[in-house]
């Protein structure tokens, strides 16, 4: 699975609002320049983030983008899908001649790639907005992996970080 430009500078640019905020609107001509994207580009990404709920807009002299939500309680996987990127990893189009909804049916192997997108939303659902914005997130994967083998030992999950059994239920949300 290879993310799109969309998705991966959705990410960048509200890590970049997180940290450069302070509670204040900030203008995506900033934004733009300090990640390197293009400021149109990043209009229509904002246009999608707003309508999801994730920035709002401030208008007039000293305006901008600013969060909609606290960082700890906005979930990667919500940015993504906010700009319309699919987290998935099957090349499944049904009715398409290419991918395995072709005319012989579903591949063999279909459901390995289904389950791989899965892993993948679970994990960007585990991941907040603050644990990027903190260097939270390496290391993590090890810790999902160990949470779906055995019991962890204590103190070994922040506060920030998903239970199993939420991430679960998120993963099954979003399959459905």
């Amino acid at each position: 699975m290879k993310l799109s430009t969309k998705g991966r500078y959705a990410v960048m640019a509200m890590a970049d609002l997180t940290h450069h905020s302070n509670g204040k609107p900030i203008a995506l001509a900033e934004v733009a320049e300090r990640q390197e994207i293009s400021l149109s580009y990043l209009e229509q990404l904002f246009g999608r983030l707003r309508r999801a709920g994730l920035v709002s807009s401030v208008r007039g002299p000293g305006g901008g983008y600013m969060l909609a939500r606290d960082p700890e309680d906005m979930r990667i996987a919500d940015i993504i899908l906010a700009v319309d990127e699919p987290i998935k990893a099957t090349r499944c189009t049904p009715g398409s001649p290419q991918g395995c909804h072709s005319h012989r049916g579903r591949c063999l192997t279909h459901d390995l790639w289904e389950e791989l997108g899965n892993q993948i939303y679970l994990y960007l659902t585990a991941v907040s907005l603050a644990d990027v914005c903190q260097r939270r997130v390496l290391g993590s994967s090890r810790m999902l992996f160990t949470m779906g083998r055995s019991e962890l030992p204590r103190g070994e999950l922040s506060p920030a970080e998903l239970t199993h059994a939420e991430a679960e239920v998120a993963v099954s949300r979003h399959a459905s």
